[in-house]
């Protein structure tokens, strides 16, 4: 398989993304776009071939984005045209395989684009492992049996506008359960379930970037979740309490914060990040 990453040797996501396709047996061809950056020509298709908006392709942390006044309001051709001007302004890595090209973050969603099939665990360079995930559906037995060992809500798993996955590592061990609800920009975490032999490896980290970023490609931008026993290990991945009263309505007017969870639940949030 021809393989091209648009890579940043600084950067330890596309780094790990590097490293994965050389774990799949792939010799890929490296473009340090610092050095030697794709033309406009070539940066819009790749963008256009992604599906993302140009915007979403900015890479804002450690660049010129604020004191350049760039905004997802901004005409594409501007935004562009400051990429070309500032190639760190292109977030990493881009990927491009037969299978199309994808922003790869995190990086393990280079997967997508890669052969099929088992391949040898892999642990990132912060202690995560690699991750595949797979839907389910809410009437999945071993689905149904995780949340059930963490005294998790399943009552209304079936309904509308419900996104569930299977996480499993890369030689195919299943590692646990997660999904969301999608408000418009704003997405509910929900049914986060780490299978008790794999909890403390990272997993539930590893899960909850994969599912951020699902939710990002149909739309989302800010994660929100209610839990009674976890906040402390959200608010270490950059969540933030917030009084239940700041939540927008369509955060409230959910299943899980009308009843299924206690009122005494926290609830926390934080912006999608790319």
């Amino acid at each position: 398989m021809d393989v091209t990453i648009y890579h940043n040797p600084a950067c330890g996501t596309s780094t790990n993304t590097l490293a994965l396709i050389r774990h799949a047996g792939i010799e890929p061809t490296v473009i340090e776009y610092l050095k030697t950056p794709p033309d406009r020509a070539t940066l819009k298709d790749l963008i256009t071939r992604t599906g993302m908006k140009v915007h979403d392709v900015l890479r804002q942390k450690g660049t010129p984005y604020g004191e350049l006044g760039l905004g997802p309001d901004m005409p594409k051709d501007i935004l562009l045209d400051a990429m070309m001007a500032h190639p760190i302004l292109i977030n990493r890595p881009l990927v491009v395989t037969p299978k199309g090209v994808k922003l790869c973050r995190p990086s393990d969603m280079v997967l997508d684009l890669l052969p099929e099939g088992p391949l040898p665990d892999f642990i990132k360079d912060d202690g995560e492992p690699a991750l595949r995930d797979t839907a389910v559906t809410g009437d999945d037995a071993g689905f149904l049996a995780a949340l059930a060992s963490a005294d998790l809500p399943a009552d209304d798993l079936n309904e509308p506008g419900r996104s569930f996955f299977a996480f499993r590592s890369l030689s195919g061990e299943l590692l646990g359960y997660g999904g969301f609800e999608l408000y418009d920009a704003e997405a509910f975490l929900r049914s986060l379930v780490v299978l008790s032999e794999r909890r403390g490896a990272g997993v539930g980290k590893a899960i909850v970037a994969r599912l951020a970023r699902r939710a990002f490609d149909l739309g989302g931008r800010r994660l929100w979740l209610m839990t009674t026993t976890g906040a402390p290990f959200f608010e270490a991945i950059k969540f933030k309490r917030v009084d239940r009263t700041d939540a927008p309505a369509n955060i409230l007017a959910t299943r899980q914060a009308q009843g299924l969870c206690p009122s005494s639940a926290a609830v926390l949030t934080r912006p999608i990040y790319l």
